[in-house]
């Protein structure tokens, strides 16, 4: 299969949804070897199961059978990771969970995906994104097109732990490679969904009413349909590109401000209305050239698929030609992340059961303790000069898993501040240096705090960071040891490779806005950022794949991950045939209840339900306990019964129904289980007195990964900060004194009030 950074870890992955299968495919493909253990065929000829199964092996067994765990047996003894997204009551069965495992093979990273975490009340629940989002709350957490919860076409759970599972993995082998031992980590998707909820969810003692209405439900974003009927999605104002210019001076003060009457006003788009009206006048080939001649970014809203053709994602090798047995020649996504050696594609997904039972016979058992609460990266220092969110975002989840984060700012402030909730769910674990990069006094404390980190991570394009000494060149120049890593827009090479993106952009241009948007509906753009999350989490991978090769060879290297490339890792679950055509995906109807009536929301008596009805005669039974003549009419016959009969009644059909809770932050925050495990994180915090907000997206065995300290403030901790790197008290004053530095009005013998966790 060729070397990679992991080569040598071997894997076994038990059957599997997408959560765990996708958690597999990025270890494989940065150089595992990762076996899939089978019953069956599954899900087998579905485009999603050729993608997330690629550079994998198979082995054919039911665990279940006396043989079966024998053969598990065999494999385990030579394996560095078992992967598992069984209920935990099946875990424990089957002597798979955490305690057995550490009894059998203390050696072993056990990795679980849950769809809750272990041991909380809901544990048992299916590892599915329907039920897990509707219980959570999160289905009516998006503006749609009616009332009452929507159905999220995104699998915003299995997309997150997918990554969060890999991301504990790579964290475990480092820690084993340090002499830390091996043992549990586990994620689940709620937790992988709470990811990007953690802009919207908070609870403040003193709350401002900013951060009250920050990021709220009813807030959009400027989408627009041109005169050819493409939309297109703009992330600054448009106002002074040529073409929308002229247009605006010929229309006039009192007919812009008339257009504009009704129409929401923000930042980004000051002459919504207006704008509209104009856009209307020319297709969108014309606006998009204009726009993106003045550096303004946008990106047209597309279908699903239409991403395989992108010149940019061909370019960097985010979409590759993989020759499938089963499927034939197929476009499929490539990998999201840049590090050396790289992530590749190795093989497509196999045979069925075409890997002997004996493959690793010859192996070694590893030799290493089992633990279990520890954080794996405890001594890793990160110097995090990033903004917005996808550039914050992964020194965040690495800080969670305890190393230790220095955010850099200006000395205004992350200009995410403004939007203070998407502030919030990207620096919780930090300390803040406020430093004004442009001026020339801060260029020795740059050089100290590269000298000081182990990792130096940022979002800022390139050019920008060429003129502030922050290019991957420079800072390694500045320290022999240092990991660089760099999250852009649209990756680092092509075209397009220093071109200004955001979320929004890369939800345009996955196709997602439509898909999400339901049939026949304009594009619709989904507020928990999901793009600069994907973005993130791949680049939180590909640090900490920098780090264990680092660790391993002693060479550093610069890593990267993109907005581009982890938005095309979402489109897997279609592929391009060779003909040019699309494999068929499960699309969303447009009343925004569902995908089909076995896979979707109803409207009962006293609430709202999701339903998931996939086996064999589940749907035909639930009709007739309903009293439905067909399936077309069970919406109907659910409409005058309660919430716990619908439950009750989906149970003995063989379905799952749960509630689809509403406006469940509060109710959420406040669950007994959520807060015993760790998924809701109480901070004292220096300005906001009492912070609640979204906690552990990982648990290392019984222990919540999370970061101690809460978001900081502009400049909090610039002093200790600066003493720490080997600034003198002298140079600091001067610093200060210069405005190169902002203290955050914490002088020297002010009191400080201290911002920890309780």
């Amino acid at each position: 299969m060729g070397e990679g950074i992991l080569s040598g870890v071997r894997v076994v992955e038990i059957d599997g949804g997408q959560a765990l299968s996708v958690a597999g495919l990025l270890l494989a493909e940065a150089g595992a070897e990762v076996i899939k253990v089978e019953a069956d065929r599954g899900a087998r000829g579905a485009a999603s199961f050729a993608v997330w199964n690629r550079s994998k092996k198979s082995v054919h067994l039911d665990i279940g059978t006396a043989g079966g765990r024998a053969s598990l047996d065999r494999l385990l003894r030579a394996a560095d990771v078992l992967m598992t997204d069984w209920p935990a009551d099946r875990q424990n069965r089957a002597r798979l969970d955490e305690a057995s495992l550490a009894d059998l093979y203390p050696h072993l990273i056990h990795t679980a995906i849950g769809g809750w975490p272990a041991n909380h009340r809901l544990a048992n629940r299916p590892v599915d994104d329907t039920i897990v989002l509707a219980e959570s709350g999160l289905m009516d957490e998006q503006r749609g097109v009616r009332d009452g919860p929507i159905y999220l076409r995104f699998p915003l759970g299995s997309w997150g732990a997918a990554y969060l599972a890999a991301i504990g993995v790579v964290s475990r082998l480092i820690q084993a490679g340090r002499g830390g031992g091996a043992g549990p980590v586990s994620t689940s998707l709620v937790q992988g969904a709470l990811l990007p909820t953690a802009m919207l969810w908070r609870r403040a003692e003193f709350a401002s009413s900013a951060l009250v209405d920050s990021m709220n439900k009813e807030m959009r974003s400027p989408q627009f349909e041109c005169g050819d009927g493409v939309w297109i999605h703009v992330k600054a104002p448009p106002d002074d590109a040529p073409l929308m210019r002229a247009a605006l001076a010929g229309l006039g003060p009192n007919r812009i401000a008339e257009l504009n009457r009704g129409w929401p006003s923000n930042h980004t788009c000051i002459n919504w209305g207006a704008n509209a009206h104009i856009f209307k006048t020319r297709p969108s080939a014309e606006w998009l050239a204009d726009l993106w001649g003045a550096d303004v970014p946008v990106q047209a809203d597309v279908p699903m698929g239409a991403i395989y053709r992108d010149e940019q994602a061909l370019a960097n090798g985010y979409v590759v030609d993989v020759e499938d047995p089963e499927l034939g020649k197929t476009r499929q996504p490539g990998v999201p992340c840049t590090v050396d050696p790289p992530m590749r594609v190795r093989s497509a997904a196999p045979g069925l059961g075409t890997t002997p039972i004996t493959v690793w016979d010859d192996a070694p058992t590893p030799d290493r303790k089992w633990v279990d609460d520890s954080l794996p990266l405890a001594g890793v220092r990160i110097a995090d000069f990033g903004s917005f969110v996808a550039g914050p975002l992964a020194p965040m989840i690495l800080g969670d898993l305890g190393a230790d984060v220095i955010k850099i700012e200006g000395t205004g402030g992350d200009v995410m501040r403004r939007v203070e909730g998407a502030f919030l769910g990207a620096h919780r674990g930090k300390r803040s240096l406020a430093l004004d990069l442009k001026s020339p006094a801060a260029a020795k404390v740059v050089e100290r705090l590269v000298r000081w980190a182990d990792i130096v991570h940022h979002n800022i394009r390139m050019p920008a960071a060429w003129r502030i000494g922050l290019a991957n060149d420079q800072v390694m120049a500045i320290s022999p040891d240092v990991i660089f890593c760099h999250v852009s827009s649209y990756g680092p090479v092509g075209p397009r490779k220093d071109w200004p993106g955001y979320d929004q952009l890369f939800q345009a241009q996955s196709g997602w806005e439509y898909e999400g948007a339901g049939e026949g509906n304009p594009p619709m753009w989904h507020r928990f950022g999901m793009m600069d999350h994907q973005a993130g989490l791949a680049s939180a991978l590909s640090m900490l794949l920098a780090l264990y090769h680092r660790d391993r060879t002693g060479q550093r290297q610069a890593a990267a991950g993109s907005l581009l490339g982890a938005s095309v890792m979402t489109v897997s679950e279609m592929v391009m045939l060779d003909d040019g055509a699309l494999s068929p995906v499960p699309r969303l109807d447009s009343r925004q209840m569902g995908v089909d009536p076995g896979r979707r929301l109803y409207a009962v008596k006293d609430g709202w339900v999701a339903l998931v009805a996939e086996q064999d005669g589940a749907l035909s039974r639930l009709c007739d306990l309903a009293g439905a003549d067909h399936v077309a009419g069970l919406e109907e016959s659910l409409a005058d019964v309660d919430m716990e009969s619908v439950i009750a009644m989906a149970a003995a059909a063989g379905g799952c129904a749960v509630v689809a809770h509403r406006d469940h932050c509060n109710a959420f925050f406040d669950d007994p289980d959520n807060r015993r495990l760790g998924l809701v994180q109480i901070y004292r915090h220096a300005r906001l007195g009492r912070l609640e907000l979204p906690g552990a997206f990982l648990h290392f065995g019984p222990r919540p990964a999370i970061g101690d300290l809460p978001p900081p403030d502009v400049g909090e901790h610039s002093r200790p900060v600066m003493s720490e790197i080997g600034v003198t008290a002298e140079e600091a004053e001067e610093l200060i004194a210069a405005g190169a530095v902002h203290d955050g009005g914490h002088g020297a013998g002010a009191m400080v009030f201290r911002s920890t966790a309780v």
